[in-house]
């Protein structure tokens, strides 16, 4: 059923509404009770039909006994004389589908209707009956469809026609008996019943090749008036001038005279359809094509954007083999490229590409650059391989190409859009001698914002082996060093643990630090030593933290380098008596705020994962300069977080006004368990006035507490994002001894991306090769995702989205690890 969209005074605003929103099949059944009441009133019944066919078309399941109740409650209903009424008992018996018991009781009702004075009647009866009728009883009724195929009301005819068409299916035998009367309905007036008969008839016939070419040459000599008739006759004479050609060596086309006059028909749908047939022969000549051509280029600067995107189509494909026979017609397709349908423009714009001679080249440019920012991803790269087939036809033009697909690559854009103007210029590289050194300058200057690592990675590869034979080899340095370390074919060399470190490993020593040495460095024979790069985080100024914000706190937000985060958080936890038997530490959170900006204390929470605890680092800031507060401590309430038991807390003896500190509190947990829970937190404290003038603290304070957000542990907190420089070569080296897949459904979504993006969050993994972004209005999408689950225990996820009509998105996760145990704890996250 159809959802309708109300409209609310205010134009800007439009919400969905639909009538049926919320009803349960139960109070619909009880509805149903009124099909039973001495008086009938057409009306509700109308309504509660309604309701049930929703039901049913939503992919509600009734009950044998629900079934069985309904139909033969409707079946009641038949002796109400109300026409509309009727029309909906017809729709109820087809979706009700009866058993062959059921059936008997409503047949007599139906025949009725067959035979009745009322055309309505007769006409739904003939589909009703036979949707729900076996052979046995079709033999009885024969006699009444094969008058109804030639009965003098068209909509009458065509109920029994389109019937016929279903019943071939299942009863071939006994349709193939009706030729004599779909023969003759095929002579109808009625544009419908002759197309429908024109269809049966040739269904009937399909199989005999001899009879399906009689049929094609007794019409193609008559006259077949129904447009749509015509239109299916010409499907049909296209299917026997391919066959006989096989058989036919002489050279002569059959019909081809016949598909000729029907370009000078009255209706433009038989028109394109000749026209389309045309083209499509096998081994077509120039001469058979100019009339097809000619009539297509007419459709170009029709009103009707389905004409226009018809022809369109139809000469792109044409450009592909036969280029020169449309070059008429591209003075018409530069008018599109403007087109307000941008299927219409892209289809314009590929086909110039193709037919295009070489002096229009940069005017053709000059006109696509203005058009590329308006089309989606999938348009775009459609338009790229055709600029790349172009310049590979006009070498001489490279430069103008080149720089086009130069800053088209400079643009935003998905992974597979780019990929496509990359490959493009490797191609022209190759093949185009010239194109090399501007082309492999393009890729330099590309890949330092290349936000996707796989592209990346290919790029210097290929760099590294095209670089060294250009006239300046030392621009590529950097490719050649890095593809030397590969092992020159951009796979790691899996016994050098060096050279795996060297590409892909952590670095130990803080980004900040080692740009602060670099800059320091001053040349001399001596390297530049990179273990003098000291390791410490210096603490930042007073006077920075103070213009970052009142809530800069100290390890209030990790380093610049991650490692280093770990590093410096793990050397405070280790100094803390409580904590130093706590073993490694596995990963520390970003800060998450449990206050409000600008309220009297600002708190943050940092949260530490160790196999068997979690600490909470509770970093607090005083804003208030007339207090001190004393014994700071965070009450932490578990009791939604039951695996979790309370071991120990840390409290901080002061807190002054605009001096961060810390208080911590440790929760032993289940070892090597992802367990999960929400804690509330309220901060306690020992408030003290102070003299502002001497800024002394008074001696007796007053206890007091305020309630801070609740804090979570999720699945995300066990797992690490690790980036992969090559996700294919890491899923191979995994191998498929612990892969783990499934499917999910996740639901509706308000887009594809929110999907992702609501997947990635769930997992905390890092997303690869620039795999998290989501082409506009993509009905399906491919993300890889890696990370090092707690334990250290490396982890590779393939995600595979699809999003239907109703916005449900449907989920495929694979997913590899180096333990069972951590493939399964996945999917149990998803799942759960």
């Amino acid at each position: 059923m159809a959802q309708f969209v109300k409209k609310d005074d205010d134009r800007d605003e439009e919400a969905e509404y639909s009538p049926f929103l919320g009803i349960e099949k139960g109070a619909v059944l009880q509805e149903a009770r009124v099909f039973n009441d001495p008086q009938l009133d057409s009306r509700r019944c109308s309504q509660v039909i309604t309701k049930l066919l929703y039901l049913l078309n939503q992919g509600e399941t009734f009950t044998k006994v629900e079934a069985t109740e309904v139909f033969f409650a409707v079946t009641k209903l038949f002796q109400s004389k109300d026409i509309g009424l009727r029309r909906m008992v017809y729709l109820m018996i087809k979706e009700l589908s009866p058993s062959s018991d059921e059936v008997i009781i409503v047949t007599s009702s139906l025949m009725k209707d067959m035979n009745s004075k009322t055309d309505v009647y007769r006409a739904n009866a003939i589909r009703v009956l036979c949707r729900i009728t076996d052979g046995t009883l079709l033999t009885q009724i024969e006699r009444y469809l094969k008058q109804a195929i030639v009965d003098k009301n068209p909509v009458v005819a065509s109920a029994a026609l389109v019937s016929g068409i279903h019943l071939l299916q299942t009863n071939p035998e006994i349709v193939k008996r009706w030729s004599n009367e779909v023969q003759e309905a095929v002579q109808s007036r009625a544009a419908l019943v002759q197309f429908h008969a024109l269809a049966l008839l040739h269904q009937i016939r399909q199989n005999d090749r001899l009879a399906v070419s009689k049929l094609v040459t007794s019409l193609t000599r008559g006259t077949v008036r129904s447009p749509l008739a015509q239109c299916l006759l010409i499907r049909y004479t296209s299917q026997v001038i391919r066959e006989s050609s096989m058989n036919n060596q002489s050279g002569e086309r059959p019909f081809y005279d016949f598909l000729e006059g029907c370009l000078r028909h009255k209706a433009e749908m038989v028109i394109f359809e000749a026209a389309r047939a045309i083209t499509e022969l096998n081994g077509v000549t120039s001469r058979e094509l100019t009339p097809a051509i000619t009539v297509l280029q007419l459709f170009l600067s029709s009103s009707k954007p389905v004409l226009r995107f018809a022809a369109v189509r139809t000469l792109n494909k044409v450009a592909m083999t036969h280029p020169m026979a449309v070059t008429n017609c591209n003075i018409d397709m530069e008018s599109l490229i403007s087109d307000q349908n941008r299927s219409i423009a892209t289809l314009a714009i590929t086909t110039l590409l193709k037919t295009g001679n070489e002096s229009g080249v940069d005017r053709l440019m000059k006109q696509i650059t203005n058009f590329m920012s308006d089309i989606a991803d999938e348009f775009k790269i459609v338009v790229v391989d055709a600029i790349r087939s172009l310049c590979l036809k006009f070498p001489l033009k490279y430069r103008t190409l080149m720089n086009f697909l130069s800053n088209i690559l400079r643009e935003e854009g998905g992974f597979e859009y780019k990929k496509a103007i990359v490959d493009s210029i490797v191609i022209l590289i190759r093949d185009i001698p010239d194109a090399k050194e501007s082309g492999l300058l393009h890729l330099c200057e590309f890949i330092e914002d290349c936000e996707f690592t796989y592209l990346s990675t290919q790029i210097l590869h290929f760099l590294g082996v095209e670089g060294p034979k250009t006239s300046d080899p030392s621009k590529y340095i950097r490719a050649t060093l890095y593809l030397n370390t590969l092992g020159g074919d951009g796979s790691v060399i899996e016994t050098d643990k060096d050279v795996k470190e060297f590409l892909f490993g952590s670095l130990d020593i803080p980004l900040v630090n080692l740009e602060t040495s670099l800059k320091n460095y001053e040349p001399t024979e001596e390297p530049f030593d990179i273990s003098s790069v000291p390791k410490e985080v210096k603490s930042q100024p007073l006077a920075e933290k103070k213009a970052a914000g009142k809530k800069s706190t100290a390890l209030g937000a990790p380093p610049a380098s991650l490692t280093s985060a770990v590093d410096t958080y793990e050397k405070l936890l280790s100094s803390i008596p409580e904590f130093s038997t706590f073993g490694q530490l596995f990963k520390s959170s970003a800060p998450v705020e449990l206050t409000e900006a600008e309220t009297e204390y600002a708190v943050n929470v940092v949260k530490h994962i160790f196999d068997r605890h979690v600490v909470f680092q509770y970093n607090c800031t005083n804003t208030i300069p007339e207090q001190l507060l004393e014994n700071v401590v965070v009450v932490v309430d578990a009791s939604e977080a039951e695996e979790f038991a309370e071991l120990a807390t840390k409290p901080l003896k002061a807190l002054p006004y605009d001096t961060p500190g810390q208080t911590f509190v440790a929760f032993e947990k289940p070892e090597g368990v992802p367990a999960v829970g929400r804690f509330s937190n309220v901060l306690k404290f020992i408030v003290k006035e102070v003299d502002p003038s001497t800024g002394e603290a008074e001696d007796d304070g007053v206890e007091d507490e305020y309630q801070l957000e609740d804090s979570e542990i999720v699945a995300a907190d066990y797992m690490l994002k690790v980036r992969v420089s090559n996700f294919r070569n890491a899923w191979e080296s995994l191998g498929p001894d612990f892969e783990r897949v499934d499917e999910y459904g996740l639901g509706p979504r308000e887009s594809l991306s929110e999907a992702v993006n609501a997947v990635i969050n769930l997992l905390g993994m890092q997303p690869c090769e620039g795999t998290e972004v989501v082409a506009a209005n993509s009905r399906s999408h491919a993300c890889l995702l890696s990370g090092v689950y707690i334990g250290n225990v490396k982890v590779l996820v393939r995600l595979s989205f699809g999003v239907d009509s109703a916005k449900e998105v449907a989920m495929k996760l694979a997913v590899r690890s180096e333990d069972e145990s951590v493939s399964d704890a996945i999917h149990e996250i998803v799942a759960n």
